[in-house]
């Protein structure tokens, strides 16, 4: 039988309890219980072993219920924790918190009418690899990846690593069977892109814009669907796992998909979170899950509008309260083109909204002396886009700059090629804005480490 351990509180009288604490141990082997807290129906002693308390086993009590809880799990490795409390000591907030650490101890949360499963993580057998995941879409996680395949791939160079890294992508638009993409051997431009697109390949996808902008060789994949937890409903990620530890790689790198987690065992994990999401959304549901199998936290959109100065302090301070020692980097995401733009009428296409748009068409022309006389943040909606383009006169413009994202390539880049105009793909490159300057190191150090870690455990 699976191990399992029980949360229970003082709201319920203790022969109740025991009574549902016996219900667990026919279905699991219970190993102890973990008392949340509540006193309107208890009088007698709680801690110690089985023979010393009224529920039948041994029983973890801390002043600070979570602590109690942590020690349990560390005691016991359970398989499945078992939920016996309700309201008033564990309501939804902290179901969800107790839920994390269950999640991210590898077992199941099983409550009266409800049960949350961590994701399934193929083992790879074959290279050290490093996840990226995100805690939802368009707060730039394949900007982030994409730089930190290059940061990784340059510390390789000098160090002597010669194969490099290669990138494992899954999207809602990837290929059916996992893709390579040769991004170190070739140069992937909007000619290409195209081609891809017209053959009915989704030549935005992320894989496509880490060949182009990264110069790092790329795996395709896709997914469909994501649970709470960011188990991806149907993928061919162990499959494109597959095909990327035949390629020549010194550490792969899986990037993750909107909320959902590559389905991928790895030696390290960096999550990004938007500063602009909800602080329920990063530190709360099963956002805490994700901070908490995190080894490194890059924290994006860190300005206003996006965010005040006080709500990514407060973001910081909840992330480093649920995992303390994190190291967590808060950043800006500023433009690189891969062309050059001196002296050019530019127009920007981009998926950023609202007042930021303003700040970084500024940044362009301050930053790659150019001007920017046209700029749609459209390039999410394909009608509105195409609305934008159409009142966009001939010989406005010398360039098109745009994100690989979304109509990038179907949309932007046909419109470039039917009226002769130069296409210069845009990265975004973190900035950080507490002026540390240390995520480079950080990236290194955690490359270092899972490339460590892989050779210990496969000695």
């Amino acid at each position: 039988m699976k191990r399992a351990i029980a949360l229970i509180d003082g709201e319920h009288y203790p022969s109740v309890v025991r009574e549902a604490l016996d219900e667990v141990s026919r279905s699991y082997d219970l190993k102890a219980a973990v008392f949340l807290g509540g006193t309107e129906k208890i009088d007698t002693s709680l801690a110690g072993d089985a023979e010393q308390n009224e529920y039948g086993v041994p029983v973890f009590l801390h002043e600070d219920s979570q602590e109690a809880f942590n020690l349990a799990v560390q005691t016991h490795r359970p398989e499945v924790v078992v939920d016996l409390s309700d309201e008033p000591v564990l309501g939804y907030v902290e179901r969800f918190r107790f839920a994390s650490h269950a999640l991210a101890a590898g077992a199941d949360y099983q409550g009266a009418d409800f049960t949350l499963s961590p994701p399934s993580f193929h083992k790879l057998s074959e290279k050290p690899a490093i996840s990226v995941i995100g805690t939802g879409k368009r707060i730039g996680k394949t900007a982030i990846s994409g730089y930190v395949a290059r940061e990784i791939s340059e510390v390789f160079e000098r160090t002597g690593k010669k194969d490099g890294v290669v990138v494992i992508a899954m999207g809602r638009g990837g290929p059916p069977d996992p893709e390579v993409i040769a991004g170190n051997e070739r140069s992937i431009g909007a000619a290409e892109l195209l081609s891809y697109s017209r053959q009915g390949k989704h030549a935005a996808s992320d894989y496509f814009e880490d060949a182009a902008l990264s110069a790092v060789t790329t795996v395709g994949c896709r997914r469909c669907g994501g649970g709470l937890a960011g188990a991806p409903f149907v993928s061919n990620v162990v499959a494109g796992a597959a095909v990327a530890e035949k390629l020549p790689a010194d550490l792969l790198i899986f990037e993750g998909s909107g909320a959902s987690l590559p389905p991928i065992e790895v030696n390290r994990v960096i999550c990004i979170a938007g500063a602009d999401q909800p602080v329920d959304y990063l530190l709360g549901y099963l956002g805490t899950y994700r901070m908490l199998i995190a080894d490194l936290v890059v924290l994006t959109m860190c300005e206003e509008p996006l965010a005040s100065p006080e709500k990514v302090e407060s973001i910081i301070a909840g992330i480093k309260a649920i995992k303390p020692g994190i190291e967590v980097v808060p950043t800006v995401l500023r433009p690189k083109p891969a062309g050059d733009l001196s002296g050019k009428r530019v127009a920007y296409f981009t998926t950023a909204q609202g007042e930021v748009v303003d700040h970084i068409q500024e940044f362009i022309a301050r930053t790659y002396g150019c001007t920017v006389d046209f700029v749609s943040a459209e390039l999410a909606d394909r009608k509105k886009l195409r609305a934008d383009l159409a009142s966009l006169g001939e010989g406005e413009i010398d360039i098109f700059l745009t994100e690989i994202k979304a109509a990038a390539i179907d949309v932007v880049t046909e419109e470039a090629s039917s009226r002769g105009i130069e296409v210069v793909f845009c990265d975004n490159i973190p900035v950080e804005v507490d002026g540390r300057q240390r995520l480079s190191s950080l990236l290194e150090q955690l490359a270092e480490q899972a490339i460590e870690d892989f050779g210990k455990h496969h000695e």
